[in-house]
């Protein structure tokens, strides 16, 4: 049987890497993108910034009081994902299957590559291509799983790469902080401090019941992967082009404040899904269908977001632009197209820490205990006998 081999790819500092690109007068300066206002918060940050304690997801105006040197870039979501494009179509032109998590972010599966070219150096070659066709730093780690290859992509920053042969998982993980394993955030990390649990090597030695019974069925998780264990396989790569959503009634309707929850209901079953599959929409389209069948759409492009609050208001604006017959409504329906790869965080150039992490919070919830487990409520009262939210997504 073939031993696994699995390639983790990241792209350093990716926005920064990007507008380097662009401006090679910002190479080796500290540079935020984001903004720097009492709202703005950094969504990537240069090494050279991070030195000063800056990082992801601070407020613009802390960002500048620990680096008064830090040079703020608006952002460009649109050359970002062209660039992440550019790397996705060599990375395809150059492997069976891998898989994309985020816009700067790639698994590959080099399983049997061994027996034509050898894997290390394959992947080296790789990444050299895509450093050399695109001119972007790139890591990677690679490992006979995604936990220890991601983990040691992280080790290999910047720009570097870290092989860990079969068989040291466990060893290669063990003297390193519990935070490296991907699944540990800053709660989880304080709950396992408490306990006495500071490096994977602990939690390695701890019984996997233990763990299970105080942290439910992430603790099992949490053993596994700290003990280099993690059997999840390769998702293939699918560019989909759109998301969207359609109710037809039971019976024809002009109750506008009934539409406008449902289209507030679909919009956020909608922007919950992009942000679970880390895509951004750059249009967003609104489709009525009257009684006597006739059919009319509108459509807007917005700066990309996955942000229920960014886009709720673009929909109901062009609803409302859209009825203006004054009829009886058989169907109604949300379109959002154009997406890019990209996480919803990274968008919210202009909004405050809270926003960001009230979004974590609730993605979070709606991934653990079902969909529609928080929402807004003015949806609560519809009706959703017949209404499948993703009834009409597409690729």
């Amino acid at each position: 049987m073939l031993q696994k081999q699995i390639t983790h790819i990241d792209l350093d500092s990716f926005f920064v890497s990007v507008e380097c690109r662009t401006n090679p007068k910002l190479k080796g300066k500290p540079v935020a993108i984001g903004g720097s206002g009492d709202r703005g918060v950094v969504a990537s940050c240069s090494y050279a910034a991070r030195a000063f304690g800056v990082h992801s997801a601070m407020p613009g105006k802390l960002a500048k009081q620990l680096c008064p040197e830090l040079i703020f870039v608006k952002g460009d979501y649109e050359s970002y994902s062209k660039a992440s494009t550019e790397v996705t179509q060599i990375i395809e032109e150059s492997v069976p299957l891998f898989e994309k998590t985020s816009i700067d972010e790639f698994y590959i599966d080099m399983t049997g590559m061994d027996q034509f070219f050898g894997t290390l150096k394959y992947t080296t070659e790789l990444r050299e291509k895509i450093i050399r066709e695109t001119g972007l730093p790139i890591s990677f780690g690679l490992s006979k799983n995604k936990t220890v290859s991601k983990v040691a992509t992280g080790l290999a920053k910047p720009n570097g790469y870290k092989y860990v042969n079969y068989g040291e998982e466990k060893p290669f993980l063990a003297p390193l902080p519990v935070k490296k394993i991907p699944m540990i955030g800053e709660k989880t990390a304080q709950n396992l401090y408490k306990m006495g649990v500071r490096k994977i090597y602990t939690l390695q030695q701890m019984p996997m019941q233990l763990l299970e019974s105080a942290f439910g069925k992430h603790g099992m998780m949490m053993w596994e992967k700290a003990n280099g264990i993690d059997n999840s396989s390769i998702t293939p790569y699918v560019d989909r082009k759109s998301l969207s959503s359609e109710e037809t009634f039971e019976k024809d309707t002009m109750d506008i404040e009934m539409l406008e929850s449902l289209l507030v209901s679909m919009t956020e079953d909608l922007c919950f899904k992009l942000r679970k599959e880390n895509f951004l929409a750059g249009c967003v389209s609104v489709k009525i269908r009257y009684s006597d069948f006739n059919t009319h759409t509108q459509q807007i492009k917005i700066p990309y977001t996955s942000a229920d609050h960014l886009l709720i208001p673009q929909v109901k604006e062009l609803f409302r632009k859209l009825y203006n017959r004054r009829m009886l409504i058989r169907l109604v329906g949300v379109r959002l197209s154009q997406l890019v790869r990209g996480h919803h965080q990274i968008h919210l150039f202009n909004d405050h820490e809270t926003q960001i992490h009230l979004y974590q919070a609730m993605d979070y919830i709606n991934k653990r205990f079902g969909n529609k487990t928080v929402h807004r409520a003015v949806t609560t009262g519809i009706n959703t006998r017949n209404f499948n939210p993703f009834n009409g997504i597409t690729k």
